[in-house]
């Protein structure tokens, strides 16, 4: 797939910054706001909610039509390039007609194969850029499904957008960041530009600015930020929305560091720190590939005994034990206890691939 960036297509120095309303809900909310943000001079587009998914019945789903014409009023009072969610066919026909510059798909409509393949149907042979949220779910098959299916339909100006994903676990984050699935995505799609929203990874105002740095430091190249004029009276998601003069401070506040340096001093110390990296990976793997000998080992020698593969009082100890010696050596116990858990399912399908292996009696 080939691609150009959002960014590119705007003609924006990195970090774009997208701000607006998660909805839209009146004419002079939607223009006052507008107004505000880009007296900022920090906003390069506009977004707005048109259309609104909502889990239940009865709570407010969107202007539609009507808000998209405030939408439009505010890109004529400010000159800013607008976006909006759209989720069907008719939604892209509507945002088409009125001139809206950047489309984007919502993370429940990318979990749904049917709905993106309407959206791309109804962009066959038109040049707009359009911005793919994450799926609700962490599947990276669905996101990338969706850029091969737009792509196919001859959309070539893209880009991702990392919202985080649905997690049981509760956390202090509305949705879980996930950041390796987003740094999945660019490996996976060579080339793609990945834009943070912050606002509803946090779900909470007080946790943007820390999610958005950590968005710049992944290289992201740029923030979606919900911003309302009254957020705490907001029709819709609330607690996640910041005034205009918030959002300055916290794009002002933002450190934005670059991918590389032309300083020869860095790149040498660079260089040589990752050679001891690359150093200690392979002793790691050489360390690895002995464990699961002996792994292989011991089930064989449980086979022989008729004893079954899973210890589970055995598994309890490694992690106590093991778990404790990570954090004695200053590592995170949730990373020490993930992979535990990776090296203890590769240890099981080892010692399962030994069980269901027949021997060949000569």
């Amino acid at each position: 797939m080939q691609f150009e960036s959002i960014t590119s297509a705007l003609k924006i120095t990195k970090p774009l910054i997208i701000s607006g309303p998660c909805s839209a809900e009146t004419e002079s909310q939607m223009i006052t706001t507008a107004k505000q943000l880009a007296a900022t001079g920090k906003v390069h587009a506009l977004r707005a909610g048109i259309w609104k998914p909502r889990t239940r019945p009865g709570q407010f789903e969107g202007a539609g039509a009507e808000g998209l014409k405030w939408l439009v009023m505010a890109k004529e009072e400010t000159g800013l390039p607008i976006t909006t969610e759209v989720a069907t066919a008719a939604h892209v026909e509507a945002c088409l007609k009125a001139g809206v510059d950047i489309l984007w798909i919502g993370a429940r409509t990318t979990v749904n194969p049917f709905s993106v393949q309407e959206i791309a149907d109804a962009l066959k042979g038109v040049d707009i850029p359009v911005m793919i949220k994450n799926p609700v779910n962490p599947d990276i098959e669905l996101w990338v499904g969706a850029f091969e299916r737009l792509n196919r339909a001859g959309i070539n100006k893209m880009s991702a957008i990392h919202r985080g994903f649905s997690s049981f676990e509760k956390g202090p984050f509305r949705n879980a960041p996930m950041w390796d699935l987003a740094i999945e995505l660019k490996t996976r799609v060579p080339g793609i530009e990945m834009i943070c929203d912050p606002s509803h990874i946090a779900g909470n105002r007080e946790l943007i600015a820390m999610v958005s740095q950590k968005a710049l430091d992944l290289d992201m190249a740029g923030l979606m930020i919900e911003s309302h004029l009254n957020p705490d009276a907001a029709w819709s998601d609330a607690k996640q929305q910041v005034t205009p003069a918030v959002l300055a401070k916290i794009v002002e506040g933002l450190v934005v560091r670059t991918v590389s340096s032309d300083n020869k001093t860095f790149k040498d110390t660079l260089g040589l720190l990752r050679e001891q990296i690359d150093q200690i990976d392979d002793e790691i793997m050489q360390k690895m590939a002995s464990r699961m000998k002996i792994s292989e080992k011991i089930g064989q020698y449980k086979k022989e005994n008729n004893v079954t593969i899973l210890q589970v009082n055995r598994w309890e100890e490694i992690v106590q034990t093991r778990a404790a010696l990570g954090k004695a050596m200053g590592l995170d116990e949730g990373f020490t206890r993930d992979l535990l858990r990776l090296v203890h399912h590769e240890s099981i399908q080892v010692q399962t691939k030994v069980m269901n292996k027949t021997e060949v009696k000569v």
